[in-house]
This record gives C-alpha cells, sequence and structure tokens, in this order.
C-alpha cells in the first residue's frame, strides 16, 4: 500500500508565502522540507520551529483538532515530555485550503529505528498515565481508534489474508481472540490513538540511556478505549522495555489483551506498506505479540 498522492503541492515557496502572508516576522527563516508523510508536510524554520501542513483534504480536520486540543494535552503531559502544542495557528490563503499549524521543533530520533529499552518505556507510561483521564463530551470522533475492535476485523483480515504480513495465520488466531473479548465499559478516556514508534522522539543518545524526548502526530486523538495506546508496548519497545511499560501501567488483563489485538491491526497496517522502516517495525512487533 503506497503513500496516499498529495492532493494539494506543498512546497518552500508556498510555506514562505504563507508565513509573510500572516506570521510575518517569521517570514525570514530558512525553510526546509523535513517530512512529507500521509498525511502532512513538515517544513523546518529555522532552528527552533516547524511548519506542518495538511497535504490532503483528510488530515485538515485532524490539524484543526490539535490546534484546538494539544493546549489540554499539554497541560497533562508535559511535566514528562513536550507535545507539539501550535505556538502560532494558519488559515487558508492564497489558494492553500486548509488550516497550518506552526510548531516546536523537538530534537532527537524516531524511535522506530530501534527497539527500545526501560527508560524510554518508564518515560512513555508516565506519559499514557497521565493521558488517559476521562475526556470531555466534545473531544474529537475517531471512526478507526479507541472502538471496539470488533468493528476494524474486516479491514485487519483482509490484510491478514495478503502475502505481505508474516505469521498472518498466527495473527488472526490471536486478533478473533482479542476482538472476542469484553469491550470497553469505562469512561472514555484521551489517546492518542497512533501511539506507534515512529511518532515517539528519543534523545541521540546510546541505546541504553536514551529517553523520550517527545510525543508527536497527534492527528489521530481521540477519546475511547486506553487499549489502543498500550498496543505500543509491543510496538516500540524491546523485552525489558515491554515488560517495564507493562508493569507500570495500571490496566487489567482484559485491557492488555485488547492491546494486543491493536498490536495486531497497527502491526499489520504497517506490514502492508511500501515503507522500509514501517515493516521493519511491523515484523519486530509480530514477533513480539505473538511470542511475548
Amino acid at each position: 500500500m503506497g503513500t496516499p498522492a498529495a492532493e494539494f503541492h506543498v512546497d518552500v515557496d508556498l510555506v514562505a508565502a504563507l508565513l509573510h502572508d500572516q506570521h510575518p516576522d517569521l517570514a525570514d527563516l530558512p525553510l526546509r522540507i523535513v517530512a512529507s508523510g500521509w498525511d502532512n508536510v513538515v517544513v523546518r524554520a529555522g532552528d527552533s520551529l516547524a511548519v506542518r501542513l495538511p497535504r490532503r483534504a483528510a488530515a485538515a480536520t485532524l490539524v484543526e483538532h490539535e490546534q484546538r486540543w494539544l493546549p489540554t494535552i499539554a497541560a497533562l503531559v508535559g511535566d514528562v515530555v513536550p507535545v507539539p502544542e501550535p505556538v502560532r495557528t494558519g488559515r487558508p490563503a492564497l489558494g492553500y485550503p486548509w488550516a497550518w499549524s506552526v510548531v516546536p521543533w523537538f530534537p532527537g530520533r524516531p524511535a522506530g529505528e530501534h527497539a527500545q529499552g526501560v527508560r524510554v518505556a518508564r518515560d512513555l507510561a508516565a506519559v499514557v498515565t497521565r493521558l488517559h483521564v476521562p475526556a470531555p463530551p466534545d473531544a474529537p470522533v475517531n471512526p478507526v481508534r479507541a472502538v471496539p475492535l470488533a468493528t476494524r476485523s474486516d479491514a485487519v483480515l483482509t490484510r491478514l489474508a495478503t502475502d505481505d504480513v508474516p505469521r498472518a495465520v498466527e495473527l488472526a488466531a490471536l486478533w478473533r481472540t482479542a476482538a472476542g473479548a469484553s469491550t470497553y465499559t469505562g469512561p472514555p478516556v484521551w489517546v492518542h490513538g497512533d501511539l506507534h514508534p515512529f511518532n515517539l522522539l528519543v534523545e541521540p543518545a546510546p541505546l541504553g540511556d536514551r529517553r523520550l524526548s517527545a510525543v508527536v502526530d497527534f492527528g489521530d486523538l481521540t477519546a475511547g478505549d486506553p487499549a489502543v495506546d498500550l498496543a505500543t508496548r509491543w510496538l516500540t519497545f524491546d523485552d525489558a522495555g515491554g515488560r517495564t511499560f507493562g508493569a507500570l501501567v495500571d490496566a487489567d488483563q482484559v485491557t492488555w489483551t485488547r492491546a494486543r489485538g491493536w498490536a495486531v491491526s497497527i502491526a499489520s497496517a504497517l506490514a502492508v506498506t511500501d515503507d522500509d522502516a514501517f515493516r521493519t517495525v511491523a515484523a519486530r512487533a509480530i514477533d513480539a505479540v505473538l511470542d511475548g
């Protein structure tokens, strides 16, 4: 599955023009594109800022969610790690059709480059403990995250029927067990919704000494079952890190069963992409969730 095509071309010239139009004090910062993902283009602006712009209409609402709610999330988790709370916001202009944000630039490397250990596990356990508190009634609705697992069965089993997902027969059995577990009946809590290791930044230090330096990409932010975030136990950590994360997060066994199901869902989605790094993490997570 390839990266979706951009519905609007975003380049440095466009960003420079938007900044000059709406934030002229930032217009002279040096700009360079540093990422172009499924939903957004990220342009580094100087040493301390980045501009995040949707490249597809589907992402435009997600950026608006981040602008509305990231100050709330920062207040919950900011004593552990920073999150990309917008420092400026932008409106549609100059032919560009969507809202956009200026956010802090966070140093660090994506956690997906290596399985992370105990120190990062402790940090991320502290983040989810602070994040997973009851959300207000007007929290963003996400139809594919923090929902009952059974509603995702068609999509997951379709991926597992391809030749792209390793150990697919074993994963399908695990998925059916998780999807048949009791659904979440507690109050909807805040969840990141996409807490895979490429949305986690770690310090550029020797592997055993790394700390979590930021949690990014809150486009899937929603309220519901915390199990979707707990899937990161198998997606992000080595054996020791996973055990530490599991011990520090207050969740019952049924929640961890659902979290295993979410790990199957997310890992299988990563496995069918055309991104080598995503597929590497998928293979590592599949072994962890089946053998751990």
